[in-house]
């Protein structure tokens, strides 16, 4: 930073106007000749002389100095001065504004920490110097340029009265990389992060530059909902409730939350729970529901007192209507047909006279390699090596090794495979190592003495499992852990068809929904914003922003296809949890001690004094003279 207190000190040579001023006022006095009746006057006139000698006409002329304080005033101005701050005065500033879900956390006064971060960047605008640019940047799960680097302050002001919280979470590393991408065009020295300190405390990212990690005032106690699921249980839901609450705050005890808990479908009260939450702690509350078809449930926390946030105090639950699990399994695999018979809600295809089909199936078990194209969403095959591993592995006639497998993955949970006997051998081709089934999207869940013997593969929402050898030839069907395994397969299926288990959604993008492909639908958002969306050519419609909490309406004309609630569901921003240090790669960045100073510009005061000397001026030179006029 110059310690000049001056910005355009180019603008010094309008000094240099003082001078026709004066010689202006030098030849301003011109006399005319006149005949006079007395030499008494001849007195008068000498003295009148030496008044106007050059160096004698400055006394008593207040015009000539008010003009000349008018031309120092407006010269002055023109040179934009400045009273320092003593910060170092960066001439490009991108200043990075938080406005995730925590931001509209509001304190005793009722203030959000977004309005105060809002009046320390507007007095950034305010002080804004000539040759300062600034770029407003918001933040929240992904990054927004308000702003280009600019100086007009009206442009900056309308920028920052549009930002809003996004009830998501913030993702500063998005914010951090924008910032980086400018850095490669403007001489980026130094950015601003304007947040309440509820981010990450780790940040994978290399700084190129300084950053001013500006911390806001901490917001009061809060308490929210942070999760909410339901888990199918014989005729009915299980319902389950998280609520948690704020820390007390280092040396201060608060007293515990008191809170109502209010379950609601349809309008229709389902269930109230009182609750006291010791500040810090958690607490779990289970509503129970009978299962009576499709459900549309919202749960409302009621705090008693004040609460700073308002987003995590509503949560939504869509509860689909019961129905048994649709199966498809070839009649030729009679040991996983016995096995699905024994479970319960299984719907099983085809039926024994192998006539019977569905349009689409929950899970598919199939020895073929053609049931690949079957409308499924889980996927269970058996003795198949799928077309991207043909390269791979290869199957021998020979007797695998088992070595190891994963006990706690979904498909082997409670399956003991020591000593199983496997007829068929997996092989890997030579060179092939672990990380080649890894970078292919494969997991391997069960490893033989020469190559995988289990894989799962997620791919486009479908799960996927291979057994690469048939177990026919093995002695897994006749072991203990094979309707097990079956029992985990079909276990998968209810999860992926929300049969089973249920999550509250999160804001921040809605999940994907299948119609018809390459269509137009309309997606109404809960504050009555309108966006157009085409699905895919396989008739998916993903990546559709979901920032704000409530309902989402997916249309086709007046028809409602989907409703999806959405809710906030997020620890981090209930608990208003704050870092004071940023880690990143090679460094830590901690919160400035006080808040951001800026240079004070002067010109406008001394423009305003120049207006005042004009007025004079104007008022002296205008004015009628004292006494009388003779003749």
């Amino acid at each position: 930073m110059s310690w000049w207190p001056f910005v355009a000190t180019h603008w010094a040579w309008l000094f240099f106007l003082l001078v026709p001023l004066i010689i202006f006022y030098f030849l301003k006095l011109k006399r005319p000749r006149l005949e006079i009746p007395s030499l008494a006057l001849w007195r008068s006139v000498l003295n009148d002389q030496r008044v106007n000698s050059p160096f004698q006409r400055f006394k008593r002329n207040i015009l000539l100095l008010l003009q000349i304080l008018l031309l120092v005033c407006l010269v002055v101005a023109a040179m934009q001065p400045f009273f320092p701050s003593g910060a170092d005065r960066a001439r490009y500033l991108p200043v990075m504004i938080d406005t995730s879900a925590s931001m509209a956390a509001v304190d005793a006064d009722g203030k959000s920490r977004l309005d105060e971060a809002k009046e320390e960047v507007r007095r950034l605008i305010d002080n804004l110097l000539p040759d300062q640019r600034l770029c407003l940047i918001s933040v929240a799960s992904s990054a927004r340029q308000m702003t280009d680097f600019t100086d007009n302050q009206r442009v900056l002001r309308d920028a920052l009265d549009q930002l809003r919280v996004s009830q998501v979470s913030s993702r500063l590393e998005d914010a951090l990389r924008m910032t980086q991408a400018l850095a490669r065009t403007f001489p980026i020295e130094t950015a601003v992060l304007y947040t309440d300190g509820n981010v990450p405390p780790e940040i994978d990212f290399e700084l190129p530059f300084q950053l001013n990690y500006q911390k806001l005032s901490p917001a009061g106690r809060n308490i929210g909902i942070t999760a909410l699921n339901a888990r199918r249980a014989a005729e009915r839901w299980d319902v389950f409730v998280r609520i948690e609450g704020t820390k007390s705050r280092e040396g201060v005890e608060d007293p515990p939350f008191s809170a109502s808990v209010v379950l609601l479908s349809n309008g229709a009260e389902l269930g109230n729970e009182l609750i006291s939450l010791v500040p810090g702690q958690s607490q779990r509350i289970v509503f129970p529901v009978e299962t009576e078809g499709m459900r549309r449930l919202e749960v409302q926390l009621r705090p008693q007192g004040f609460d700073s946030l308002e987003s995590d105090n509503v949560a939504w639950l869509d509860l689909p209507a019961g129905r048994p699990l649709a199966v498809y399994c070839p009649t030729e695999l009679d040991t996983y047909r016995r096995a699905l018979a024994g479970q319960k809600d299984v719907l099983l295809y085809p039926s024994d006279e192998g006539e019977s089909k569905a349009a689409s199936y929950d899970l598919v078990i199939s020895d073929r390699k053609g049931d690949i194209d079957l409308d499924a969403e889980a996927f269970l095959f058996v003795g198949v090596v799928p077309d991207d591993l043909a390269k791979l592995v290869r199957i021998e006639e020979s007797v695998a090794r088992l070595v190891d497998w994963q006990r706690n993955t979904p498909l082997l949970q409670h399956v003991l495979l020591t000593e199983m006997q496997i007829a068929e051998k997996p092989v890997s081709a030579e060179g092939i190592r672990d990380r080649d089934y890894e970078e292919l999207g494969y997991e391997i869940l069960v490893q033989g003495g020469s190559g995988p013997l289990i894989l799962r593969k997620d791919a486009a929402g479908r799960i996927l499992h291979y057994i690469l050898f048939h177990t026919d030839r093995s002695t897994l069907p006749y072991r203990v852990g094979f309707p097990i395994l079956v029992s985990n397969a079909v276990q998968i299926a209810q999860q992926q068809a929300g049969l089973l288990e249920i999550v509250g959604r999160q804001t921040g993008v809605l999940p994907p929904q299948h119609f018809q492909p390459d269509k137009e639908y309309v997606v109404q958002a809960p504050d009555g914003a309108v966006s157009h969306v085409r699905s895919s050519v396989d008739g998916t419609l993903s990546g559709v922003a979901a920032p704000t909490i409530g309902r989402y309406s997916i249309r086709e004309g007046s028809t409602e296809l989907a409703s999806i609630g959405v809710s906030l569901l997020t620890v981090g921003e209930t608990g208003l949890a704050t870092v004071d240090q940023l880690q990143f790669r090679e460094l830590k960045v901690g919160a400035a001690a006080a808040m951001l100073k800026s240079d004070r510009p002067l010109w406008p005061w001394f423009a305003g004094v120049g207006f005042v000397l004009l007025l004079v001026e104007w008022w002296y030179f205008q004015k009628r003279p004292g006494g009388l006029l003779v003749r």
